[in-house]
């Protein structure tokens, strides 16, 4: 392999390795991996079975039994969040990969190619854009049975035009480097100069994008949970955790909060790994400069 295709030297291994993280890159890891780490270990745990009834204890407050109190059900809320816990993340994972295994693609050849293929892409995208995003997924899922999967596909294809533009807007600013002028004399493939030449160097701002993806599909599935086109009863999805709960928001409000209070921290978390990761992985920006 030439020398050339290793032209971009401003996103090298050795530069990152250098500059050290920022404290809201830290904060956001401890926080996000804490929550992840107490979801991969829920069923071993969780101080109390997530879907055993128990007429005789509905509504117990929060007390050293049930540390977060029970539902109408007599459900122990904390068991319940903690299992929820796999679910929000495995939605916001699943359907961000989704995302970005079409988005990507879309966004490398509408970079690469412009003209005529870019305007197609793009205009495809805005069309998609111009659709609200709980519009769109309530389109998809109202004229299907609900279920976890189809709500997972259904936010990753609404998150795959913001994917893809991110994706363009790299291309584009490599498509003139002489890394890319060097393969193209070498007469490689238009493939193998898309995956093998532009992708590797256009990671950083695409991991960033990925990070904060992973919170609107988590907001965006347990909306759709919330409004009955996502998890079914008895799951424990935040969102529906929270629908339940509407009823006696008055008369037991730790049923909503607890969920509420789980996904805002996992938010959050995610959202400092992508605020911090811009900062880390782009060497053009110094400490402070870029922050949202």
């Amino acid at each position: 392999m030439s020398p050339d295709t290793t032209s971009v030297p401003d996103h090298s291994a050795r530069s990152l390795g250098r500059k050290p993280m920022s404290l809201q890159l830290k904060i956001g890891l401890l926080l996000t991996l804490t929550i992840v780490l107490l979801g991969l270990l829920a069923p071993w745990i969780a101080p109390h079975s997530w879907d055993t009834i128990a007429v005789k204890s509905r509504f117990l407050p929060p007390s050293s039994t049930y540390w977060l109190g029970t539902d109408e059900f007599g459900r122990d809320v904390l068991s319940r969040v903690l299992m929820g816990t796999r679910l929000s993340i495995a939605m916001g994972v699943s359907a961000t990969l989704v995302s970005l295994a079409i988005g990507i693609p879309i966004g490398l050849a509408a970079g690469y190619f412009q003209g005529r293929t870019d305007e197609v892409l793009m205009r495809f995208a805005d069309v998609l854009m111009a659709v609200p995003p709980i519009m769109l997924g309530l389109l998809v899922l109202a004229v299907t049975p609900p279920s976890l999967w189809k709500t997972a596909l259904t936010v990753g294809f609404v998150y795959i035009p913001p994917i893809a533009r991110v994706t363009r807007s790299v291309t584009l600013s490599l498509a003139h480097e002489d890394f890319i002028q060097a393969a193209k004399a070498r007469a490689e493939t238009n493939t193998y100069i898309l995956f093998r030449e532009l992708l590797p160097n256009a990671w950083p701002p695409l991991i960033v994008e990925a990070s904060l993806r992973v919170t609107y599909a988590i907001l965006l599935g347990s909306a759709l949970s919330f409004l009955g086109l996502g998890a079914q009863p008895p799951s424990s999805d935040w969102g529906l955790m929270i629908s339940e709960a509407r009823s006696f928001i008055d008369r037991a409000p730790w049923i909503a909060l607890a969920p509420g209070l789980a996904m805002c921290a996992l938010v959050i978390g995610v959202n400092l790994i992508g605020d911090g990761a811009r900062e880390y992985l782009d060497p053009r920006l110094k400490a402070g400069v870029g922050k949202a």
